[in-house]
């Protein structure tokens, strides 16, 4: 097996898993790193051969762009005290602890190295928080703060990693120029991001094809990454900023196949992208244990307390800063979303798992220094990293649903229900005052106007039947079902449609450029029905 074979049967786990993972109850990047790991025991599967500077620049602005587009400025700004708190506070206690541990537990390793460990395993992965908390059915509020963490703190982690990581390289360091350069780094990231936001929102405009704008959408997280890295500034913060202009900033609400088209392309380069990551994590396991040959009982007694440090300092964090914020809420009215019990508390603490972002910084550490000689401890510094994304990767992640059973922690069914009720009854609202808009200008027959008023209002009944009143429900409910069974009818007689199009694609003398233009109309006209 070659390299180029490896990576599709990476690809193809990364597809299985997700079924496979949902009928087991075990998220599908644990899966991942599993099997990653299972291929690297294998005589015949080769060593996984990725240059360290390119592993950040491909893996990372994806995964955050994806990430980005689950979420809202709005969440971030009412969650900024518990996600500073977490992203910024937490991981610089994490780094300086882990640092002072691993300087005592490793013979021989210098501060600024022991600093580049504890910058790359302070940050909980977003991947691994959305993939796993996502699908445990967890309060939406919980869900975003982990989320706006898991993007954050990549931010604060990565800066912090690269100037610990010069630092060592070099053999110098200056606490004014490291801040200067945080600064600068953070300034330059936001004016990169804002730019090629508005840049690519101007774009996506001009061009109009879903084709082309989906093709855009996917150079864009490369592009920020590269450039604000190209000019001393944070790529992660810049794919950050870039994501959430255009998350704010729709070109065309009324573009329905182009955000069908987007939303589709993404979920599979995040499925993709996700699963092959995560593989890599397991495949890694075979360089990272042929180094601690003839010191596991050493590297694994560095690497216990390590982990042991990652976990207890990220819940005596929690627990005070979960408190503060809560008190800080209470007198503020901006509406906040934040952990309400200690036992939500208790689930976002376990639910701190390392991932992609760790191994890709361990990986992305360079082989020599200033000088030529090696990088110290790096040998060390890579099977800590993979201990401590392993151990909270994968026993937390197949306990956390556990956890949040156990603990009775699970989404407000009652005020997400009431939430869609009064998203329906404002989207039958905006149908209606069109429609009398329309009305003050042209001349509709009464029956036509009734009908289309009728259809204003099952626009909001077919997002929430709730909305209809009680001595109109039956009524409504009639309604509805022959609606349905017209939409089913005519979905039949598209579904026909189609049917013959494609037969007719093989008949000699049909143009099949006539025909996928015909079936791409049918299929428009599908998504409209």
């Amino acid at each position: 097996m070659d390299q180029l074979a490896l990576l599709f049967v990476l690809l193809l786990g990364a597809v299985v898993t997700v079924p496979v993972g949902e009928r087991l109850g075990v998220p599908p990047p644990v899966l991942m790193t599993l099997g990653g790991g299972v291929l690297a025991l294998l005589p015949f599967v080769p060593s996984v051969e990725v240059p360290p500077g390119l592993i950040l620049p491909l893996v990372l602005p994806p995964l955050l762009y994806v990430a980005v587009q689950r979420t809202s400025w709005r969440e971030f700004a009412a969650n900024r005290r518990p996600i500073f708190l977490l992203a910024v506070a937490l991981v610089l206690l994490t780094m300086t602890v882990v640092a002072a541990v691993a300087q005592a537990v490793v013979p021989g390793m210098p501060i600024a190295a022991a600093c580049v460990l504890g910058a790359l395993v302070a940050p909980p992965d977003p991947v691994a928080a959305t993939a796993v908390a996502g699908r445990l059915g967890l309060p939406r509020r919980m869900v975003s703060i982990l989320e706006g963490e898991g993007l954050f703190n990549d931010v604060t982690a990565i800066v912090l990693y690269h100037v610990a990581l010069v630092a060592t390289v070099t053999g110098s360091f200056s606490v004014p120029n490291a801040a200067a350069a945080l600064v600068l780094s953070a300034v330059v990231a936001t004016a990169v991001g804002l730019a090629l936001g508005w840049l690519t929102n101007r774009l996506m405009g001009m061009l109009g094809d879903a084709t082309l704008q989906v093709g855009l959408t996917l150079l864009v997280p490369f592009a920020a990454y590269a450039l604000a890295e190209a000019i001393e500034g944070s790529g992660v913060l810049a794919v950050l900023v870039t994501a959430l202009f255009l998350a704010e900033h729709a070109a065309d609400a009324d573009d329905v196949l182009g955000r069908l088209a987007g939303n589709t392309f993404w979920e599979v380069v995040d499925t993709l992208v996700t699963g092959v990551a995560f593989g890599l994590i397991g495949l890694e396991l075979h360089h990272v244990l042929g180094a601690a040959a003839g010191r596991w009982g050493e590297l694994a007694a560095a690497a216990a307390a390590v982990i042991g440090v990652v976990v207890v300092v990220r819940l005596l964090w929690l627990l005070p800063a979960a408190w503060l914020t809560r008190r800080l809420h209470r007198r503020s009215d901006v509406a906040e979303d934040i952990p309400v019990t200690w036992r939500e508390t208790v689930v976002m603490w376990w639910a701190g798992m390392r991932g992609v972002a760790s191994v890709a910084l361990a990986l992305a550490i360079p082989f020599t220094v200033d000088g030529g000689g090696g990088f110290p401890a790096r040998d060390e510094i890579l099977f800590i990293a993979f201990a401590v994304v392993l151990a909270t990767l994968v026993v937390q992640g197949l306990s956390l649903p556990w956890l949040a059973q156990r603990l009775d922690v699970r989404s407000d069914g009652d005020a997400e229900r009431e939430q869609e009720r009064q998203l329906a009854l404002r989207v039958a609202k905006a149908a209606k005052r069109r429609l009398r808009e329309i009305e003050a200008v042209e001349d509709l027959p009464e029956e036509v106007s009734e009908g289309l008023l009728r259809r204003a209002y099952d626009l909001g009944v077919r997002i929430s039947p709730d909305i209809v009143a009680e001595e109109r429900f039956e009524a409504q409910r009639q309604r509805l079902r022959r609606a349905r069974r017209v939409q089913r009818i005519q979905a039949e007689m598209l579904s026909a449609a189609r049917h013959e199009v494609l037969a007719a694609r093989s008949e000699p003398g049909v143009d099949p450029e006539v025909v996928d233009r015909v079936l791409r109309q049918l299929d428009v006209r599908s998504l409209r029905a």
